[in-house]
């Protein structure tokens, strides 16, 4: 069998063309030019420029005296972001590529001028491919939720310190109370902090049903809590607390956030709103981020954090199949002769990808549709093959809320799949596992109900 493509071959797609390799207090920049007293031939210049604003601005001058079409970096640490901001100021068309993508041929020596020189040839010849850099408002979205979620990751890791520091003084609280920092155990803590020491005292700060635990509460603050544990403790719980209002103030800066840049597919721009179909009418993209909402597994912290990883510009992803690869969620085929295997997804965004994992994972425990895709795929695929299958799949229905502002999530339902299903097949399934058993099978017509 053989396929046959008709392809255009152009030698020089890009003609004047760009390359910076980008260290922290400079850069090497190569340009190709044509020459214009021998036809056909190619100008090249490499040079040394500082990492400094002014150089940066002065180089932007200078590429666009020459008339350079694209200018393409690697993306190197987060020294690239100056002179891509500061190039694009100047009128230039900039790409941010993949350091895999430009990996130097094996066998040739690595120097900065080879790797720009090559750089530069890979993109004269157009064989990069830029990467998702979002605009200004998404990326300044994008660092507050990704500092909110280091903020938290830190108060975890200090919530886990300060159990294990009751741990130490023999102070079992965490055996009986489901939630440490809740409103009895942060009393119960601060009590011991202040120096309470009895067991009975400090079970009668408990509240709520955990009031019926007493006797148990009791057992577990018998311990040897000393000063030196009340010091320990004291201080991590005020780390919490630091957190806590950090937290608290990046969460109340990113909906203002969200509450002035502009929803996409906006039919009335400059207004700053958008009217969802229910009629009720939020500023910005907070009606985007209701809607996203209502996915299973996805609260609101999760929402804002796939619209300031993926973007509102669905126009970068023609469908939600290429967001889906661009986030590695799709398997990749591995086919060599008459073998064709599955790969892994690859790394992705790893903040996006945490926040899908984590709503795949609640998901994964409703009586919804998508809790019902995970539990007929984790039979065979297993527990993190589905979850990642479930991932795709609100990442898919994310898509389609952005493309389209006039459509709201709706649930199918858990018996979805079992309503679809060919009954012919699924007898048949049934019938080989019972013979598999040892049974002997005799299918019948249905008898008429009782009455």
């Amino acid at each position: 069998m053989s396929e046959e493509e008709v392809s255009e071959v152009v030698e020089e797609l890009v003609a004047r063309a760009a390359a910076i390799d980008i260290a922290k207090a400079s850069a090497l920049v190569c340009t190709r030019v044509p020459d214009e007293s021998r036809p056909g031939r190619r100008v090249q210049r490499t040079w040394t420029v500082g990492a400094d604003t002014a150089a940066i601005l002065e180089l932007g001058d200078h590429l666009r005296c020459l008339g350079i079409e694209r200018v393409v970096m690697e993306a190197t640490g987060a020294y690239w972001k100056p002179y891509l901001y500061l190039l694009e100021s100047c009128g230039l068309q900039c790409w941010l590529v993949n350091a895999r993508d430009v990996k130097n041929v094996p066998g040739r020596p690595k120097t900065d001028k080879l790797d720009a020189v090559w750089l530069c040839k890979l993109t004269e010849r157009g064989m990069l491919r830029a990467s998702f850099v979002p605009p200004r408002e998404i990326r300044e979205l994008r660092d507050l939720t990704r500092t909110r979620a280091v903020f938290i990751r830190e108060r975890t890791r200090h919530k886990q310190r300060a159990e294990k520091m009751l741990e130490d003084a023999q102070i079992k609280l965490s055996s009986v109370v489901t939630d440490l920092f809740g409103k009895s155990g942060r009393l119960m803590m601060d009590a011991l902090i202040s120096g309470e020491r009895s067991p009975a005292v400090l079970a009668e700060l408990a509240c709520g049903r955990l009031r019926g635990k007493k006797e148990a509460l009791a057992l577990a603050l018998r311990g040897g809590f000393t000063e030196h544990h009340a010091f320990m403790l004291g201080q991590l719980l005020q780390m919490v607390d630091t957190l806590d209002a950090r937290i608290n103030d990046i969460t109340v800066r990113i909906e203002g956030h969200l509450s002035r840049v502009e929803p996409p597919n906006d039919p009335r721009p400059g207004d700053g709103a958008a009217q969802t179909p229910h009629g009720d009418t939020r500023p910005g993209l907070l009606a985007l981020v209701d809607r996203i909402d209502a996915i299973p597994g996805v609260g609101t912290r999760i929402a804002q954090v796939i619209l300031a990883e993926i973007g509102t510009d669905m126009g970068l992803f023609p469908t939600a199949d290429h967001l889906a690869s661009w986030a590695k969620l799709s398997p990749r085929t591995i086919q060599s002769g008459p073998m064709s295997t599955s790969g892994g997804t690859g790394k992705g965004n790893p903040w996006l990808r945490a926040a899908l994992g984590e709503a795949a994972a609640s998901a994964a425990r409703t009586d919804t549709f998508l809790g019902a895709r995970y539990r007929r795929l984790v039979k065979r695929r297993g527990h993190n093959r589905a979850l990642v299958a479930v991932a795709r799949s609100i990442l898919v229905i994310v898509w389609h809320l952005i493309h389209d502002p006039d459509t709201d999530y709706q649930d199918l339902g858990a018996q979805w799949h079992h309503r679809l299903g060919d009954p012919a097949r699924k007898t048949r399934d049934l019938v080989r596992q019972l013979e598999h058993l040892g049974h002997q099978v005799t299918l019948g017509p249905p008898s008429e109900p009782a009455l």
